[in-house]
């Protein structure tokens, strides 16, 4: 058998990854092992600021814009379009933060992000109102892998087994007696076993969150953010998380992160609420807060796509072009992302 790709890895770099070969008639299988990683238990927040500070990032507007077309081009082929409509409201701690945001938003790269409009929401505690960040969304994770993982199956695109490195024939072009062109590494913090591509300085993030069920209905159809962020996902069940963790790395629940949560769940909500199911994820971190995107210095058929962060589906939409573009016409990566700002 013979392909044009193989992709390893089926979280948002994967599945990102997956969508440029569709658009562009290639023809390629993706490997997934079916473990819910990251990406499937992420809240999906599409989000062009950093709520903290109230500062904007490295091509936000570009990654922006390019999501939404990303995201008509797939729902073509899937039959839905998995951006969910919803803005996200940051909720001030206090006035100054709310003064703050004022002054912020007459910069010119957060004038389009930052909303002049303050919002009261009466189902939440938010005595200091709340800010609107434009041009926000989410996206249906659940929904999105469904679909993605649905078309794949439905045209033979989908291998789900774990990779085997020991499969692998670099010089050969080789995996088993699958004859590929290229293939692309885009595992998240699973690429740290990979013996193609080692050293790579991959930060994992522990990240936990909780679904939740209030005792009577909430009324949202937003995105709110204090230390969390809050969100429908099914009839009175909602998404609350998540957190960050660069420290405690086992795997498994950690309960001081739960009760972060929980704090700051009640912070928000006066009353009590079930938790309904507790996740956590690893997301793939770099300290440059940059993906890594490259070819391998001696397999040049062999490329990375990684190191996607807290943005996942930001990075994932807008350099999954790049990446495609170098595997398939060599053109130059912007030095930020290149893998090779590290050697």
């Amino acid at each position: 058998m013979t392909t044009d790709y193989i992709i390893v890895g089926g979280g948002f770099a994967g599945l990102f990854l997956a969508h440029q070969l569709i658009k562009n008639g290639k023809n390629f299988q993706l490997f997934s092992d079916g473990k819910i990683g990251a990406s499937q238990v992420s809240a999906g927040i599409v989000n062009p600021v950093v709520l903290k500070k109230f500062t904007t990032f490295w091509k936000a507007q570009e990654q922006i814009v390019h999501l939404q077309k990303t995201m008509l081009e797939i729902a073509e082929y899937t039959g839905e379009n998995f951006l969910v409509n919803e803005q996200v409201y940051r909720i001030f701690h206090d006035e100054k933060e709310k003064e703050i945001w004022q002054k912020k938003r007459e910069q010119p790269d957060l004038q389009n992000f930052l909303s002049s409009e303050f919002v009261d929401f009466q189902i939440v505690s938010n005595p200091f109102a709340t800010g609107k960040v434009l041009q926000s969304a989410r996206l249906n994770v659940k929904g999105f892998f469904q679909g993605m993982q649905d078309f794949l199956r439905k045209n033979n695109f989908l291998i789900e087994e774990t990779f085997d490195y020991e499969k692998l024939n670099p010089e050969n072009s080789t995996y088993g007696n699958l004859k590929f062109s290229k293939i692309i590494f885009a595992e998240g913090i699973a690429a740290r076993q990979n013996r193609f591509f080692k050293n790579l300085p991959i930060v994992p993030n522990k990240g936990h969150h909780l679904l939740v069920k209030f005792p009577e209905p909430l009324n949202l159809s937003a995105t709110l953010k204090k230390k969390h962020f809050l969100f429908s996902v099914d009839e009175n069940i909602f998404y609350y998380g998540g957190t960050y963790d660069r420290e405690n790395l086992g795997n498994s629940i950690d309960e001081a992160a739960i009760s972060q949560l929980k704090n700051g769940l009640s912070e928000i909500y006066d009353g009590s609420f079930e938790i309904i199911e507790k996740k956590f994820g690893f997301r793939p971190t770099v300290k440059d807060r940059r993906p890594i995107l490259g070819r391998h210095p001696v397999y040049r058929n062999l490329f990375i796509f990684n190191g996607l962060g807290a943005r996942g589906i930001l990075n994932a939409s807008y350099f999954s072009q790049h990446l495609f573009d170098l595997a398939e016409n060599g053109t130059a990566l912007p030095q930020e992302i290149d893998l090779r700002r590290f050697t």
